[in-house]
């Protein structure tokens, strides 16, 4: 009997302790200045041309290369957010001949906004990895904001020719770097 009494002023005695516990007034008004910048990475554009796709019946030509649409920029979200872009272009030439590349951004009536143009240096046995960065910032980003589609014109330079049987590719990978700022 004297333990079940001892062991209810003891639970008393702790419930007790914890009821006199130190608080502080909460300001909800906090979230309000809320403030997340987060950044996002993602595969723009990919492709892969074999060198014999250059040829058709024994004649070069030049390649464009209509991406689908792009109209992730065009999201509301990312409209009212997005605060800077980074593009990135890596291309990779295997082909014993020179190219220049131009990526145009079209708007939805398919009128250019901006160029981004490379010149490729024809492979010579040795890595020919050309790397370029675009980075869309105040009135640049507004035009890529309104960008729907990309267009990439390969064109061949003057060099020795190709034919059906030639080897090598270019090889085009890309990547975008989002800035965010939410309020």
């Amino acid at each position: 009997m004297k333990r079940v009494s001892f062991n209810r002023i003891l639970l008393l005695l702790i419930i007790s302790l914890f009821s006199f516990s130190c608080s502080s007034d909460l300001d909800f008004n906090q979230a309000n200045d809320l403030k997340i910048e987060p950044v996002f990475i993602s595969n723009l554009a990919y492709f892969d041309i074999p060198a014999h796709e250059f040829v058709t019946n024994g004649v070069e030509r030049s390649i464009i290369v209509d991406s689908p649409t792009v109209d992730v920029f065009n999201d509301a979200f990312l409209k009212n957010h997005l605060t800077r872009a980074d593009l990135s272009f890596e291309i990779d030439n295997t082909i014993n001949r020179a190219y220049t590349l131009d990526i145009i951004l079209r708007d939805k009536n398919n009128q250019p906004l901006y160029t981004i143009n490379f010149n490729v240096p024809a492979y010579t046995g040795a890595a020919n990895l050309v790397t370029k960065k675009e980075i869309f910032e105040n009135a640049n980003l507004d035009l890529l904001k309104s960008t729907t589609k990309m267009t990439f014109f390969i064109k061949m330079l003057s060099g020795s020719l190709l034919n059906e049987n030639s080897v090598g590719s270019i090889k085009l990978r890309s990547g975008v770097t989002a800035y965010l700022i939410v309020q």
